[in-house]
């Protein structure tokens, strides 16, 4: 076969592959309302005023960021809500930090509309992961309607709760995932940031999740709000206990259990700053991409291939081939830029990041195999200094 019918063949699909899922974008993202507009400033609807949220943020060694995230949920513009903070066998100040402010809350000067309770919890049962074991001995002594549960170092804008439950109210949906706006320092972590948010549009589809009949199903760490009804339904964090991604499988085990469920842009209602620089990144989450592979080599290997194909495959194609086989290049790249300038839309990444794709890809795929060799060569993973192994990692999946 002459290389050129190759390079058409190739870049076909490519072309066909970027095309088809910016055209389904363009369409679908619409439908993804954002709650930070006009529309969705208003209190929630309940015959004995706003439904009670308890909001449970798990922490361990977070010293630098609880005090922050603790002090904004107690300023929430909210009327009937508790928050419960765990600290999770921290060997820094976070503990202490916590007591600190649930004792000062008011010579904070912070008005009387969140209670803050914090759990101790010094010893990690068998058979748990300890951000999962935090989470549900929150969620025991919990007694809201609805469970938030959140991160450590996400930071809250006063109306951000509000906003959501008049939006989970109006919708009549069990559980929302709020998209957090991205702190990004530098170009590194826009490097990755951008790169992420562009797989995401690819193997994600948000605008689908709404769909029940659809098995796109979506979860966040950061902003989880569930109906205590539904989280019991599916068998609280206690099904989940040895998941390492346990915010996408909570999205999951809500969507397959046939409730309701939404993902929904905010703005800047709710902010994180993943971590510093583009390396920070890439080791912050080299404990998880294992798991979401399954925890299997072969996957692991397929789509490290698979991923540098798909997106440098364009880069590479436009350069090698001649002639009109250059051109279903030209269309790839210019769906994946136009994935870009929609980014923009919505983060801090100008559209020119789009000529940095290939050094996103590369450090993710480094990241997918970082991953997989860390968990083999140790035969577990470490996370937050406990070690857990494969064997229990893989009985545990969900």
């Amino acid at each position: 076969m002459h290389w050129q019918t190759v390079y058409w063949i190739a870049g076909s699909i490519l072309a066909l592959a970027w095309f088809s899922r910016i055209v389904e974008a363009a369409l679908g993202m619409r439908r993804v309302a954002n709650i930070a507009r006009p529309e969705w400033d208003r209190r929630p609807a309940a015959p004995n005023g706003e439904p009670r949220v308890s909001i449970i943020v798990p922490a361990r060694n977070e010293e630098e960021s609880i005090r922050q995230t603790l002090v904004q949920l107690l300023a929430l513009d909210y009327s009937n809500y508790e928050i419960i903070a765990v600290n999770d066998r921290s060997t820094d100040r976070t503990g202490q930090i916590m007591e600190e402010v649930a004792a000062s809350s008011q010579s904070l000067g912070l008005p009387k509309l969140g209670l803050l309770k914090v759990i101790h919890i010094s010893e990690l049962p068998s058979g748990w992961l300890g951000k999962t074991h935090a989470m549900w001995m929150a969620g025991q002594q919990a007694s809201g309607d609805w469970l938030l549960f959140t991160d450590a170092d996400v930071l809250f804008k006063p109306d951000s709760l509000r906003r959501a439950v008049a939006y989970a109210q109006a919708e009549s949906t069990d559980h929302v995932v709020l998209f957090p706006r991205m702190i990004m320092k530098g170009p590194g972590e826009r490097i990755m940031v951008a790169f992420f948010q562009g797989l995401f549009v690819f193997g994600h589809r948000p605008w689908k999740v709404a769909d029940p009949e659809a098995r796109d199903h979506m979860g966040v760490g950061a902003f989880n709000l569930v109906r205590r009804p539904v989280y019991d339904a599916v068998g609280t964090y206690r099904a989940l206990r040895m998941e390492m991604i346990d915010d996408m499988k909570l999205g999951k085990v809500i969507k397959n259990a046939g409730f309701a469920q939404r993902n929904v842009f905010g703005e800047d209602l709710i902010s994180l700053h993943w971590a510093k620089g583009a390396f920070g990144i890439v080791n912050n989450l080299t404990k998880n991409f294992f798991a979401v592979l399954s925890f299997q080599w072969w996957r692991t290997v397929v789509t490290v291939v698979g991923l540098g194909c798909l997106n440098l495959g364009p880069f590479i194609g436009v350069w090698l081939a001649q002639g009109w086989a250059r051109v279903p290049y030209a269309i790839a790249l210019g769906s994946l830029f136009a994935i870009y300038c929609g980014i923009s839309l919505r983060s801090a990444v100008p559209p020119y990041y789009f000529f940095l794709h290939p050094v996103g890809t590369s450090l993710f795929m480094y990241l997918l195999l970082r991953s997989m060799f860390h968990a083999l060569w140790n035969d577990g993973v470490v996370w937050r200094g406990t070690k857990y192994s494969l064997e229990e990692l893989r009985k545990g999946m969900v």
